[in-house]
């Protein structure tokens, strides 16, 4: 008998009797013990897994599937009372199919203890070992509360023990026969052993290995594979025994303990538990399994810090409503200095704030949406314009002897970009610089031009030391980073995976003169899109502050702006002869939101537009972009005129 490839019994013409053979040492096994395929299908069991949990002859037969003896189990009561026993049964299926090795100990439904320990095998499947350890923890019990009677109990045990040596003698001659053939079985199992990927091993009293499925070298690179006779702290190394000596020092003491720790040479997590060996009060040494669980812990900090990002998402979408409001007023304010007679120094204060303002805002939108997958917010964007922003948000966080120079060549007219994610990394990539070249001097240029080929080019160019040789070859690989513990190597990674979503990629190379990072994305043109015509606009907004300072835009449009601040004060205006147009918060004041008047209104022919400080997938706010157009606040002049044209085009 063998396992073929797929974990199935195959069986050649001398398997019958091997297999007879093989079930007659398995049945004197004083342990349950069940083998289950790939598929979930039983190979083999003994006679000790159907008595210890009264199965049917059908239920131990080669084939039959795991889920069939759950399912026998559930409905006799071997694991009590269980809701749901389909969804028992399915769980522990999905469970058995990870194939992974396991160790539990289980009160049954009739009071007795037993243990369980699974391991797979390398071409699928599993093989499980029950243990019954009810008398034990009774004779425990016995020896402290009944001390009187041990004498008749050990004269009773000591029969006992007669009778069972008397058929010991008889099963000998049928040992003597199968004792080749377990030699066979016990090859194989050490053959399964070292194939599995995990280093087993035993030592005795004296920390020295007596025995080894010799796979320490691929749980621990450069370790060596051959270690028995060696003792642990020679095979593992002082650092390495050192992390793990305390865990050992307890298997001795009696106590099996589990250490995980980082493998220093090869950055592996690696878990190791200690088991000890133990026979009759006596230990005589200690196993050993240790397992590489670098992915396991890979992805429990993934799905750490993912819980972390939904709370932070959580919290601050509540923060990013008011502050999406104060940055509204904050650029309808400095919209209304730009239009004075400033000075050359003045009007870049109010531009550089104007742009910080608008960053503000699409950082507060991403910040509130983090925890979904990466939106990217396509906008026609003047690149001269977005390089003078760029200007001046990085120049004050340069040093004084470091000099930036921002510029776009050769654009006919506005591109189709997402600017907030294309300036967040422009803005990465020279503080990058910044840090390459310490506190100068130095020059760092960034130039933006379309090519011939259809894609816009934009270099960041420094004249610091360049790129070393590593990191033209993995700059963009996650975590690695030159500046030791205080970079965190996600700078690059960041700007690479940014310019592959929009559709482009990103090149690192050294100039002579210094470094360069190339982004190179598609170059899309805006269709055209005209602005509203003067209209009489219902303005609904129940924020003053807010209110006046999109009334000012309003009007600087040319329209005619009615005011309301909630939903029954905007009803009351909703019937003026000429209204031709309503823009209406979501949250109003009272019980009704916003999206209440807008159905009415657009029943009446009226274009609407929604704004809100929501964010992105919030259901109100899903709700009203089902309805009409949605501005997300803070608000620009240039939006609210695009978007009043758009939905004058879409009025029903």
């Amino acid at each position: 008998m063998r396992l073929s490839d797929r974990g199935r019994v195959s069986m050649s013409a001398e398997d019958p009797k091997i297999a007879e053979l093989t079930q007659a040492g398995l049945n004197l096994i004083q342990q349950a013990l069940s083998i289950y395929d790939a598929d979930l299908r039983l190979v083999v069991a003994n006679r000790r897994f159907r008595d210890m949990f009264d199965l049917p002859l059908h239920l131990v037969t080669p084939g039959v599937t795991f889920a069939q003896t759950l399912r026998y189990l559930v409905a006799s009561g071997e694991y009590a009372d269980v809701e749901d026993p389909e969804d028992f049964v399915a769980k522990r299926v999905e469970t058995a199919r990870a194939f992974e090795p396991h160790y539990v100990e289980r009160r049954r439904a009739n009071g007795r203890m037993i243990s369980i320990e699974g391991s797979p095998l390398p071409q699928g499947g599993w093989v499980a070992v029950y243990t019954d350890i009810t008398s034990i923890k009774r004779q425990e019990q016995l020896l402290r509360a009944r001390s009187e009677d041990l004498a008749e109990k050990i004269i009773e045990n000591a029969e006992e023990l007669a009778r069972t040596n008397r058929q010991l003698v008889a099963t000998n001659a049928a040992l003597t026969e199968a004792k080749e053939e377990l030699m066979v079985m016990e090859a194989r199992a050490r053959l399964t052993a070292e194939m599995m990927p995990a280093h087993i091993a035993h030592i005795d009293l004296q920390q020295r290995y007596t025995y080894s499925n010799r796979r320490l070298s691929h749980i621990m690179p450069g370790r060596p594979s051959e270690i028995i006779g060696s003792t642990i702290a020679e095979a593992l190394g002082a650092e390495t025994f050192s992390q793990i000596e305390p865990a050992l020092e307890e298997a001795y003491g009696g106590e099996g303990s589990i250490v995980e720790f980082t493998y220093s040479p090869s950055n592996r997590r690696v878990r190791v538990a200690f088991t000890p060996d133990e026979i009759d009060g006596q230990i005589r040494g200690v196993h050993i399994l240790s397992i590489d669980v670098t992915q396991e812990v890979q992805a429990r900090e993934a799905l750490v810090q993912t819980h972390k990002r939904e709370l932070a998402a959580k919290l601050t979408s509540g923060l990013a409503h008011d502050f999406s409001n104060l940055l509204t007023i904050i650029l309808g304010l400095q919209g209304q200095l730009s239009k004075l007679d400033l000075a050359e120094m003045e009007r870049d204060l109010v531009s550089g704030t104007i742009a910080a303002a608008r960053r503000g805002g699409q950082l507060l939108d991403r910040m509130a949406g983090m925890s979904g997958p990466p939106r990217l917010r396509y906008a026609p964007t003047d690149m001269e314009a977005l390089m003078g922003e760029l200007r001046a948000l990085a120049a004050p966080v340069l040093p004084d002897q470091i000099t930036l120079s921002a510029q776009a060549f050769g654009f006919d007219g506005p591109v189709l970009i997402d600017p907030g994610a294309v300036q967040d990394q422009l803005i990465n990539l020279i503080l990058n610089a910044r840090d390459a070249m310490g506190k100068g001097p130095g020059q760092i240029s960034v130039s933006a031009r379309p090519d011939d080929h259809g894609w816009m080019e934009i270099s960041v160019c420094d004249s610091g030391p360049g790129f070393s040789q590593e990191a033209l070859r993995q700059g963009f690989d996650l975590f690695f980073t030159t500046k030791g513990s205080e970079g965190s190597g996600l700078g690059l990674c960041m700007v690479y995976d940014h310019a592959r979503l929009m559709g482009g990629t990103a090149r690192l190379s050294n100039t002579g003169q210094g470094a360069m990072v190339l982004l190179q994305l598609p170059l899309r043109r805006p269709a055209p899109e005209a602005g509203a015509a003067p209209r009489m606009v219902l303005l609904v907004e129940d924020n003053d502050d807010i209110r006046q300072t999109i009334r000012e835009d309003l009007v600087a449009l040319g329209h005619q702006v009615l005011e309301a601040t909630s939903v029954e004060e905007a009803e009351q205006l909703a019937d003026i002869d000429g209204l031709a147009m309503a823009l209406c918060d979501i949250n109003l004041r009272g019980e009704e939101t916003g999206i209440s008047l807008v159905a009415g209104l657009r029943d009446r022919g009226v274009a609407c537009v929604m704004m809100t400080a929501r964010p992105v997938g919030d259901a109100l706010r899903a709700q009203a972009e089902a309805l009409v157009p949605v501005l997300s606040k803070p608000i620009s002049l240039g939006d609210l005129e695009s978007l009043l044209g758009r939905a004058e085009t879409e009025a029903p």
